[in-house]
């Protein structure tokens, strides 16, 4: 039987933590034991006796949970910076199998290191998007709140209404919106803004989404040219230099007629497109709104700042990050259900032992008994071997 441990995270302004008492009850039904950092959910207002009536056994902040666990979960990626002095890839044993959001795009040396110390670490953000794998998929529970809370931060800071609204003073006419993007994050702010009564339109480079948009009530802004932004698993891809040119051109007149814009255009492993422009912005009216959700990863703003509310040419960008963490108790409850459910695939039979076959493990594993299986690094790690 597995020990099973949930470090608290301590990233800044991550409120989320990797598992809840509900999901504690659920590893220990299967006969595993859990152990929690103390502290731990204190973001997502879980206390350390609340993991203690679930089974749960709380332990010192320090070295001590990491070593002897056979499984670790995280939310973010590993930290380098713990009370201590010490890295947490350091206190892994070796064998451990670590799950989370990995971010392995960004970070080359960790998967080495992960590999050199060959722990089998599954990346939440690899979850191949297939029926099966639903309920693990932490990329859209995640995005489903960031999507939401967008328009939220957008309606606080807007000096309108978003609603038309008819008095007796006369007719307040509806915010528009406009929606970059039509993935979950996207399509979910598409729902929030059209509930609070605002005019939506959304652009996204690939055009199988206009029948979901349209669903939803909004506008779909159709693409520059024929060109399909399509990629690998249902996300976009990175686009010619001359498509975003078109696209900017074509999205010039709806932005600056729009009250709010909100960016949500990622390409898996590459940094964010810049779609609106200093001079989109300069267009746009003063007072408008935009809510950047792409700012972790660069930013869709070229005047966007990280962590940073700016106000340039009259209009506010907001560049918060890591949108779900202020949502954090149902993002936490979400978060720890995906881990659970990828989890069972090997926890359930009560053992450790990766099932290397399952489509769902492959596509989530970037390193596994001294191995490189993360596809972007394969060939990297190769070489380094052979030179």
């Amino acid at each position: 039987m597995a020990k099973i441990f949930i470090p608290k995270e301590i990233a800044p302004r991550e409120t989320r933590v990797a598992s809840t008492p509900d999901t504690v009850k659920r590893y220990i039904k299967t006969g595993h034991s859990v152990f929690v950092e103390q502290g731990a959910g204190l973001g997502a207002h879980i206390t350390d006796d609340m993991y203690i009536e679930a089974g749960a056994t709380i332990v010192p902040s320090g070295k001590s949970g990491w070593s002897d666990a056979d499984v670790v979960l995280k939310v973010r990626t590993l930290d380098e910076n713990r009370e201590g002095g010490f890295k947490e890839i350091d206190q892994l044993k070796e064998g451990a199998i670590l799950i989370g959001l990995l971010a392995p795009y960004k970070s080359e040396s960790m998967v080495s290191t992960l590999a050199q110390r060959k722990i089998s670490a599954l990346s939440m953000e690899l979850v191949p998007r297939i029926s099966r794998a639903q309920s693990m998929d932490a990329l859209s529970s995640q995005a489903n709140i960031a999507g939401y809370k967008a328009v939220l931060l957008a309606a606080n800071r807007l000096e309108k209404y978003f609603p038309q609204l008819m008095t007796a003073a006369g007719t307040v006419r509806p915010a528009k919106v406009v929606i970059i993007g039509a993935g979950v994050a996207g399509l979910q702010a598409v729902a929030t803004a059209k509930r609070l009564g605002a005019l939506v339109e959304v652009s996204d480079i690939r055009p199988e989404v206009k029948e979901q948009v349209q669903s939803l009530g909004a506008r779909y802004i159709e693409p520059p040219s024929d060109e399909n932004g399509a990629g690998e698993g249902g996300y976009a891809r990175e686009v010619t230099k001359e498509y975003l040119a078109a696209q900017q051109k074509a999205l010039a007149e709806h932005i600056a007629l729009a009250d709010v814009v909100i960016t949500t255009a990622l390409v898996p492993g590459r940094p964010a497109p810049k779609i609106v422009s200093e001079e989109m912005v300069k267009s746009m009216k003063a007072g408008s709104v935009i809510v950047d959700l792409a700012v972790e990863e660069g930013g869709n703003c070229e005047l966007s700042e990280m962590d940073q509310e700016v106000t340039k040419y009259g209009v506010h960008i907001i560049g918060t990050s890591n949108l779900p963490a202020t949502v954090s108790k149902d993002a936490a409850n979400l978060y720890a259900r995906n881990v659970f459910e990828l989890a069972q695939l090997f926890l359930k039979e009560g053992g450790t032992t990766l099932p290397l076959d399952d489509e769902v493990i492959k596509g989530a594993l970037i390193t596994h008994s001294g191995e490189v299986y993360f596809k972007p690094f394969i060939s990297q790690t190769k070489e380094e071997k052979t030179s």
